[in-house]
């Protein structure tokens, strides 16, 4: 815990119910700690108090598993319209499936089915990618395409996020 205490590494808080947010949030307040909110579950029922975390040392939210059963006291309240209902607040968020609890290779499947449920195109993929690769730490290296990163790039047949688009081409470093 030393180097989260000292500001070097961010706590990852792992919370589903708003209760359980809101104190994760005071107590990283408290001791002005850097952390990102994962699997956020209930996000959705206080997303200004969640947006107003920003300005208190969250570095991001992650949620997700966005499909699944209910198969806890704590999932009782999750919904699909999570991303849609963080989205319209102002708040950029990651997608995880919380492999192996459910498969990533069913990640783009979460962001489409989030996007059936209202969130914008462009929103899931960032979810996917772009914010992901910040709220991890490694923005500066992947998530998007730019001059500098690596080149890490996957050429589908159609919309990523469309489950009928099938992988052509995936490049790791710039090999393919």
């Amino acid at each position: 815990l030393i180097p989260v205490v000292r500001g070097q590494l961010p706590l990852k808080i792992h919370a589903h119910r708003a209760d359980d947010i809101l104190t994760a949030i005071r107590i990283a307040k408290e001791f002005h700690l850097r952390f990102t909110l994962d699997h956020c579950t209930e996000g959705h029922l206080i997303p200004e108090l969640i947006r107003d975390a920003f300005s208190h040392g969250c570095e991001g939210v992650v949620i997700g598993p966005l499909m699944g059963d209910r198969c806890k006291v704590e999932l009782r309240n999750s919904t699909i319209e999570a991303p849609r209902i963080l989205h319209e607040a102002g708040i950029e968020f990651a997608i995880m499936t919380d492999h192996p609890e459910m498969p990533v290779q069913y990640l783009p499947v979460s962001a489409a089915v989030a996007m059936r449920e209202g969130l914008p195109a462009d929103a899931a993929l960032r979810a996917i990618t772009l914010n992901a690769a910040r709220i991890t730490g490694v923005g500066d290296r992947v998530g998007s395409i730019e001059r500098g990163k690596d080149a890490d790039i996957a050429v589908f047949s159609g919309d990523p996020l469309d489950i009928r688009s099938r992988c052509l081409l995936t490049m790791i470093n710039g090999n393919i």
